[in-house]
């Protein structure tokens, strides 16, 4: 078996998440590496559907950012924003939205906007942008992330976008009918939200990583399901993929010289 890295284990874990039916609305980063690798391994025909309007695009490279003329170069169309969220997000026509965190907590409630207060932040982050949107519109949500303790916190330091709030039944309590947060993909593990709690839980832990390195890296304490499995490592062919798309994004992003 060939060697892998943590990163490359969640990402893989996330891609295989995704189905070829899918129709998925795709965060920058880590959540576009997985979109990708699943569009090129076993879902050829999921439909990919990013901020800017793209729809059905097949990127040869990870886009840097929403505006990134790759994902309009190789999309089937593409539309203005203000149709992409009244007509495609909110009129219930995506399926997924695939999105990262700068904190998350144990009901799936993400914070991109600050860290610290809010008037007087230690951090101010790029914000919400569509994420509050994607996270109430669409179907239902994975999130992708490492672990650590200063991402993965009792208590997010401000509510970008809303997951299951204060768990259980809070998403139908403020009238949200899709079903928030069904997947949390981190660098150790595979999370699913209990079904009466909707707190994320343990149910698969990847190879080489422990119970230990979890709950070290989380600032919550860690649920685990009846049954926690190994995650199965990646493939051949999954790792090929990632890497052979990573590469070409070093390349086309890098300022390689030609002949290197």
């Amino acid at each position: 078996m060939t060697d892998f890295t943590a990163t490359e284990m969640m990402t893989i874990a996330a891609a295989r998440a995704l189905k070829n039916d899918d129709v998925c609305f795709v965060g920058i980063g880590a959540p576009s590496a997985a979109c990708n690798v699943a569009r090129l391994t076993h879902a050829p025909d999921i439909t990919l559907i990013y901020e800017s309007g793209t729809i059905g695009t097949q990127p040869d490279v990870l886009p840097l950012s929403i505006g990134d003329g790759e994902l309009c170069a190789t999309a089937l169309t593409t539309v203005s924003v203000p149709e992409m969220f009244r007509y495609w997000l909110q009129g219930g026509r995506i399926k997924i939205g695939f999105l990262s965190a700068a904190q998350l907590d144990r009901f799936g409630n993400i914070n991109t906007t600050v860290i610290g207060p809010y008037d007087k932040p230690k951090v101010r982050l790029p914000g919400g942008g569509g994420a509050p949107e994607i996270a109430t519109s669409c179907g239902e949500i994975f999130i992708t992330l490492k672990q650590a303790p200063r991402s993965m916190v009792e208590t997010i330091d401000f509510f970008t976008s809303f997951g299951h709030g204060r768990g259980g039944r809070h998403r139908e309590e403020l009238g949200l009918t899709t079903k928030g947060p069904t997947l949390l993909v981190t660098d150790l593990a595979v999370w699913k939200p209990d079904p009466e709690t909707k707190e994320f839980t343990v149910v698969s832990i990847h190879p080489g990583a422990t119970r230990q390195m979890v709950e070290e890296t989380c600032g919550w304490k860690v649920r685990y399901a009846d049954a926690v499995e190994e995650t199965p490592p990646p493939s051949d062919l999954e790792l090929e993929t990632l890497r052979d798309l990573q590469a070409r994004t070093k390349a086309a992003h890098g300022g390689a010289k030609k002949g290197q």
